[in-house]
C-alpha cells in the first residue's frame, strides 16, 4: 500500500490544504492528514477541533484519514508504515526551509518527501494570515470551506 502523509497545524484548514489533500488523495493508496502538536505554541483551535474540521473537509475523499502527533514526523511515518510526506509550497521562501527538512527526514529514516505547487490562487494563503485577517472584520470566506469558516466567525465572536 502505497501510504503518505500530508502533515501541518491546520490552524485553521484552508482551502489550499483541502487542494493539497485532494491532489495527494489522487496518487497515494491512502493519505494520512497528521495534525503536529506543538506543545509551546497555542492555536485558536485546539487539537481536537482541528480534527474534526479535517473530517469534515475530507469527508468527500475515502482514501483519507486524520491523526494526530507530538514529536518527530518520521518516527511517526516508521509507526505508521508510510513511504512518503507530501507538503504543498506556496512560494520559493517554502522551500528553502522545506528542503532541509526534507533532507534531514531522508537521511534520519529514509522518508522522501514529496513538493506539490500550490495553485496560483492559493499562493498567498496561510491559515496565520486568514486569522489575523479574520481577527479585524476581513472577509475570509472565499478562503475557507464553509464548515472551517463558520467555526472561525463563532470562535472569532462575529456576526456572520
Amino acid at each position: 500500500m502505497r501510504r503518505a502523509v500530508c502533515p501541518g497545524s491546520y490552524d485553521p484548514p484552508t482551502n489550499g490544504h483541502v487542494d493539497i489533500l485532494e491532489r495527494a488523495a489522487g496518487l497515494f493508496d491512502e493519505v494520512i492528514v497528521a495534525v503536529l502538536i506543538n506543545k509551546s505554541k497555542q492555536g485558536l483551535f485546539s487539537v481536537e477541533e482541528r480534527m474534526e474540521m479535517l473530517h469534515d473537509v475530507s469527508a468527500h475523499l475515502a482514501n483519507v484519514r486524520v491523526d494526530s502527533w507530538h514529536g518527530l514526523l518520521v518516527h511517526y511515518c516508521q509507526q505508521n508504515d508510510v513511504q512518503a510526506i507530501v507538503k504543498g509550497l506556496r512560494a520559493i521562501s517554502d522551500f528553502d526551509y522545506e528542503l532541509q527538512m526534507a533532507q534531514m527526514n531522508k537521511q534520519l529514516t529514509g522518508v522522501e518527501t514529496l513538493f506539490m505547487p500550490t495553485k496560483p490562487e492559493n499562493s498567498f494563503l496561510s491559515s496565520s494570515l486568514v486569522k489575523e485577517v479574520a481577527t479585524y472584520g476581513g472577509d475570509v470566506a472565499h478562503l475557507l470551506p464553509e464548515a472551517v469558516h463558520k467555526r472561525l466567525v463563532r470562535r472569532l465572536g462575529h456576526a456572520d
